[in-house]
């Protein structure tokens, strides 16, 4: 069967754990070395190598995040293009999201080296963890441009629908950073140096098997020299697209400095390096529901450029069905086993590993209603509604946390911080769930509008309202 019969007669259920177990394979490896990378630093280093990390945290989550919006910005389009079987507009998004990839990593390294400190002080280094911080995220930043192109350029192999050479770039990464990892902390001496220069030469492997498949002939769309002239329709569509998931680390990358803030008051340095031992343990979840949200992209994207609705909303509601029976084990594991779960990063700070039996429990009491949120958000992204996706992710920091982290632990201390989280995942799961109902509502194929089914047919929207193929606007 061919990709485009694939996509559009193939059941959504094996269609979408096929395309969804690679990419899981692929950023829980990921997930995992990052946990890894926290406990040879918690055992290498100490705590306060993971307060270092915890402080660290927003710079990278800002390199990632430009990575990110390029990514899903463009591999969106992709998916759509082809669904629309335009192969020549879908390289021509390929090459100007390269050029846009290698444009944003060079201006960030830059701007990255020249304000390091001053960035480092600003998100919660305090007089500590500020020489720690300084050793790991220096190195981190000087080699974003591998982590920029590795995993940008990776989101258009998944959208080709190439799963294995996807999961292949993550799987090199993860594996070579976990296996240098204790050489250069351990067995050369180098601390939080060995630990950032092991994440570096990782990103390069990964960002060199990309480059290798789109110039080794294998993919099945090419880099070429004409589309790599930025097209400002294109560029547009591209931020447009992508804008959510950017605003949404934007977004973390403001939390997590509030919090390292707070933390600064109500928890000193072990309460930031808790925080980091949180971060690891929300990114293992996080990268699973990332997962199957990348997987069900392209079948979303594909079959709602050919116009086929009802294949659009059964995967969504499949994908969410997924992911929230998965993280509801997680969350049972971690309300049973939190101390357990912190020996893991510092097996002799007992005063973490109380704080951790107190903290995880209130930080994940409402996690299983993560994944939800997640998938809709992707759905929005998926289909080129970026202004509903950004509403969301928007609705849940400025609404929600902002005010949560700013006002909680005034009243509850030190759990107020760790209460924040909670709070704005119920608040933005009604909002989401709201937002989603109105718009799948609206979503008829032209069979269920009653009108002629075909591939060229126009979909029914409400009266009055605008929208143009691929993408609806609001």
């Amino acid at each position: 069967m061919d990709r485009a019969r694939q996509m559009s007669e193939e059941r959504i259920f094996p269609l979408l754990v096929r395309f969804s177990f690679p990419a899981v394979a692929g950023m829980l490896v990921q997930a995992l070395y990052n946990v890894v990378d926290r406990i040879y630093i918690g055992r290498g280093v100490g705590s306060v190598g993971i307060a270092a990390t915890t402080v660290s945290m927003p710079m990278m989550i800002i390199g990632f995040g430009f990575a990110l919006m390029i990514g899903i910005g463009g591999g969106a389009q992709v998916s759509i293009r082809l669904g629309e079987k335009r192969t020549d507009k879908a390289e021509q998004v390929l090459g100007n999201a390269l050029g846009m990839l290698l444009i944003a990593s060079v201006g960030m390294t830059g701007l990255g080296l020249a304000f390091l400190t001053s960035c480092l002080k600003l998100f919660g280094a305090t007089e500590t963890i500020l020489p720690y911080a300084r050793d790991y995220m220096g190195i981190i930043v000087a080699g974003w441009i591998f982590q920029t192109v590795g995993f940008g350029l990776n989101n258009f192999i998944r959208a080709e629908g190439n799963l294995k050479t996807a999961m292949g770039t993550m799987l090199i990464g993860s594996v070579a950073n976990m296996i240098l990892d204790p050489v250069f902390i351990f067995v050369l001496g180098w601390g939080m140096k060995g630990a950032a220069t092991a994440t570096v030469i990782s990103q390069s492997l990964s960002a060199l098997w990309v480059l290798h498949y789109y110039l080794g002939g294998s993919s099945l769309l090419k880099i070429r020299s004409r589309c790599l002239r930025f097209q400002r329709a294109v560029v547009l569509r591209i931020l447009a697209i992508g804008g959510p998931p950017f605003l949404m680390h934007m977004s973390e990358c403001l939390m997590v400095a509030l919090v390292n803030a707070q933390l600064r008051i109500h928890g000193a340095d072990l309460g930031i390096s808790m925080f980091g031992v949180i971060i690891s343990l929300m990114t293992m979840i996080f990268m699973f529901v990332m997962g199957v949200s990348q997987g069900a992209q392209p079948i979303i994207g594909y079959n709602y450029g050919a116009l086929r609705y009802d294949r659009v909303k059964r995967t969504v509601g499949l994908a969410v069905a997924i992911v929230t029976v998965v993280v509801s084990v997680a969350f049972v594991v971690i309300m049973l086993l939190p101390a357990t779960l912190v020996r893991m990063f510092s097996r002799d700070d007992l005063a973490l590993i109380e704080l951790g039996g107190r903290a995880l429990p209130i930080f994940f009491c409402l996690l299983p209603l993560t994944g939800f949120q997640m998938i809709v958000s992707n759905f929005f992204q998926a289909v080129g509604k970026p202004k509903q996706a950004m509403f969301l992710v928007l609705s849940r920091t400025v609404l929600l946390q902002v005010p949560g982290i700013l006002l909680l632990p005034r009243f509850f201390g030190l759990d107020g911080v760790w209460l924040t989280t909670p709070v704005s995942i119920m608040g933005s799961s009604l909002l989401t769930a709201v937002v989603m109902y109105v718009t799948l509502k609206h979503m008829k194929t032209p069979k269920e509008s009653g009108s002629e089914s075909s591939s060229e047919a126009e979909p029914a929207w409400p009266q009055g309202s605008k929208h143009t193929n691929p993408g609806f606007q609001s």
